[in-house]
């Protein structure tokens, strides 16, 4: 959708009230799961996680998946107008030492909500500073919208284009972290084709996953964080945040099998929570290998 387009729905909400966007958004994500030629690739997703079950099932779950992404401009709409979300945390206290200090980096992924773990996190602490890496697509639409909400919430964000990034970007984040701020980076989603990748194991699969968050961890000497929000009810979450995963290799040579030790935790991490909430994943593009 477009972005005045997408503003105009929100301004006719105020008006009807949240009503409006849960119908109409249900409408669209129909519309994408009937016409959309990413839902062969749901399909195939699902199939890998039940592959005790048959074809339909496998249909089913992606009807739920698409659905369930309604949710978030919902909440998002809700979060902006006077009703407060209610969260609850699990591990904050991992992060809480870092802050300020040496920094810490927060892996986070395309199941639940990464859009209200960055506002959640400015709410449990006000004076975090946060900064996030988002990829910038050609035409952004509901994108925009999103970026400039989270700009209002305090959030720094730093654009990288699909089509090659900046290398002061990098630097821009070590000097975060070396400034005791966190920073977030996706976990699960490859950007570019040229762009360095580790490979996991994932439902029986190869997958593969960016290796800048740990060349971060690397250089900066922050912790690595895995970090999960998800949707316990209406504008309500549970952010759940890992133990550290440590990257120490023996010499510069050793760096390769490091990095992808702890690749395959935070994938082991990502698979475990999947299992437990099977419709809060919101990667439509191929994962899997």
């Amino acid at each position: 959708m477009k972005g005045l387009g997408y503003k105009f729905l929100l301004q006719m909400t105020r008006l009807c009230g949240p009503w409006l966007l849960v119908v109409f958004s249900r409408i669209v994500a129909a519309g994408y799961f009937l016409f959309s030629s990413r839902v062969s690739e749901s399909r195939r997703f699902y199939a890998a996680l039940y592959p005790e079950r048959g074809r339909l099932y496998h249909l089913w779950c992606t009807f739920r998946q698409y659905q369930n992404f309604t949710t978030i401009h919902l909440d998002r709409f809700l979060a902006s107008q006077t009703e407060t979300t209610t969260f609850t945390s699990q591990g904050w206290e991992k992060i809480e030492p870092v802050i300020g200090r040496e920094g810490g980096i927060l892996l986070m992924s395309h199941l639940g909500n990464w859009e209200m773990a960055a506002k959640l996190l400015r709410r449990q602490q006000d004076d975090l500073r946060l900064l996030l890496y988002m990829g910038i697509k050609e035409k952004e639409g509901v994108e925009h919208v999103q970026k400039e909400d989270l700009q209002r919430a305090g959030v720094t964000i730093i654009g990288v284009d699909q089509e090659g990034g900046s290398p002061f970007a990098a630097v821009d984040g070590i000097r975060f972290l070396q400034s005791g701020g966190i920073v977030s980076m996706p976990g699960d989603i490859v950007w570019r084709s040229d762009q360095r990748k580790v490979r996991v194991r994932f439902l029986g699969h190869d997958a593969y996953v960016p290796e800048a968050p740990y060349i971060f961890a690397l250089l900066s000497r922050a912790p690595l964080f895995v970090f999960f929000t998800l949707r316990t009810g209406k504008n309500s979450y549970r952010f759940i945040v890992s133990d550290p995963i440590a990257i120490t290799p023996q010499s510069r040579q050793d760096r390769p099998r490091a990095i992808a030790q702890a690749a395959q935790q935070y994938a082991d991490l990502l698979e475990k929570m999947l299992r437990e909430h099977p419709f809060e994943w919101y990667h439509f593009d191929r994962f899997l290998q």
